[in-house]
Parts: structure tokens; sequence; C-alpha cells
């Protein structure tokens, strides 16, 4: 049993043991059908976890202009996780059935909001029945609480575009998105292809070993160390900005915190002719 505090990731074993008070969040997501994961998780989900919608719960409202999963409100979502009934010092544990790209947006936005007892599931739902988890069906939901009490300021960093152009250059953009889409090759999602200007191509899958769990923090360490370093120098991005939180989560388990989100990500960047386009 153990109810020791997890900050990056926590593996499959340890939360079959857990003896402390708990909130489960499973956040599985389907980008091409958006209500799969809710099924999904009716269908088979950890016991005891709430569902977190990417849309509704993990994500504001979209202008157009700011992206196609741009933050949400901090009070609205104090007022999600206060529902999901995460309150200071408790242990939250994020997870989904995808490699762990949406758990880890869940994870940053707990952070963000000063909430520092969050990890994602290692491995996500494969790992947990692959140690022998049972799961639930149907839907649960936690006794409500008032909204989280966010710190004052976001405890998380992050950059608008306006901010990101006039630093290209003194910055390291790490682009999380597959490496078709970076190069320009393809772009399914959004107006134009290509990437930001100066950006370094940091597939988010890249964090996995075949297992679908993340590689050893030495290994990430290794990895980031070679073009991520000093992390305060790092802005992390993606299609929309969720998948780059998994590099930010792979960054913080090497113990290299301090990087910074791009919440708009291409989605944003792209929306505007007038904001430079590379390809290659």
């Amino acid at each position: 049993m153990t109810t020791a505090t997890h900050h990056t990731l926590v593996d499959a074993a340890t939360l079959r043991g857990w003896a402390g008070p708990l909130v489960l969040l499973d956040c599985s997501f389907d980008l091409g059908d958006p209500g799969a994961g809710e099924r999904a998780h009716a269908a088979g989900h950890i016991p005891g976890a709430s569902y977190a919608h990417l849309d509704r719960d993990l994500s504001g409202p979209k202008t157009g202009h700011n992206g196609r999963h741009p933050l949400p409100e901090r009070g609205a979502f104090a007022a999600t996780a206060g529902r999901w009934g995460v309150r200071p010092g408790v242990q939250v544990v994020t997870y989904d059935a995808q490699g762990s790209p949406y758990a880890a947006r869940a994870w940053w936005l707990l952070r963000w909001l000063g909430h520092d007892a969050v990890a994602v599931l290692d491995g996500g739902l494969a790992a947990w029945l692959a140690a022998g988890g049972a799961l639930a069906t149907g839907t649960e939901a936690a006794a409500p609480l008032p909204p989280y009490p966010a710190a004052a300021a976001p405890a998380m960093r992050t950059i608008d575009a306006t901010a990101l152009r006039a630093a290209l250059g003194r910055v390291r953009v790490l682009d999380a998105r597959a490496g078709e889409r970076f190069r320009g090759e393809v772009e399914p999602l959004d107006r134009v292809a290509g990437h930001i200007p100066g950006a370094t191509h940091r597939f988010f899958k890249d964090n996995l070993q075949a297992d679908g769990r993340f590689k050893p923090a030495a290994a990430l360490r290794a990895e980031f160390d070679a073009y991520a370093t000093p992390a305060d120098h790092v802005v992390h991005q993606c299609g929309s900005g969720v998948t780059a939180c998994h590099n930010l989560l792979a960054m913080a388990h090497a113990g290299l915190e301090g990087s910074r989100l791009y919440p708009g990500s291409w989605s944003e960047w792209s929306s505007d002719p007038a904001r430079p386009v590379a390809v290659g």
C-alpha cells in the first residue's frame, strides 16, 4: 500500500495498491470521433474514474483564431476540477488509451492551476489491464467540491503567438506533431501545412517505449539534453497544444522543469497568413 505523492508518472502496480485519497481521470479521446472516448469509458474504465472530455473539460471556447483546443479560462477549469473532486494535497492520476497525450494535457492543466499532486498512469489503460486491474462500466461521478483554489498566478509557463514570433531565434521550439505534418507533406487538420520557422521536431511518441510506457528518466534526459536545454529556453507546441504536453511531461519526468507551452500551437499560428511558415 502506498500514499506517496507522485508528480509526473505513476506505475500501474502502485496505483493498484493505492491506500489514500485519490482522484482518477479517464481522458481517452479520438480527434476523429469526439464521442469515442466517452463511449469507451462507459464500456470499461478503471474503477472510480471520472471522464474528462478534451473539448468540454480540457479546452476553452474557440474563436477561429486561438487554435483548435485553446486553454480554458482558469476560473472555469478550477470549477471543473472541483466537480471532479480535486482538492489541495489529494493525489490525482490521469490516464488514456492513446499513449497518454490527453492524460498529459490534464496533468499540465492541473499543474497550471497550482495542483502539484498529479501524475499520469505510465502506460495508460493497457498497463492497468496488464497489471491485472479490473474495469468498471457505466459512468461514475465524484462528489463535487467547490472550485479548486487556484494559485494566484499560473504555475506553468506559457507564451502567446506575438511573443513567440518576437522570440524566434532566441528560444528552442519543439514541435510534437508527426514528422509528415512537421515537414509540410500533409496537413489533415489545419489550413496550412508546415511548421514554425526554426522549430525542431520531437514527435511525442518518441517519449515512449514499445510497450507504451515512458522511457526511463535518464534516457529521456539524454535525448532532451541534446537539443532542449536549458529548459527555460524551450517552447513546446504541436497542432493544438495537446500532444505538446506529452513532451512537457517527459521533460519534467527527466528533471527538466521550466519550459513553456504555446497553447495555440500550429492551429493558431497557421490561422494568420502574416505569420511565417517553414517546410521540409
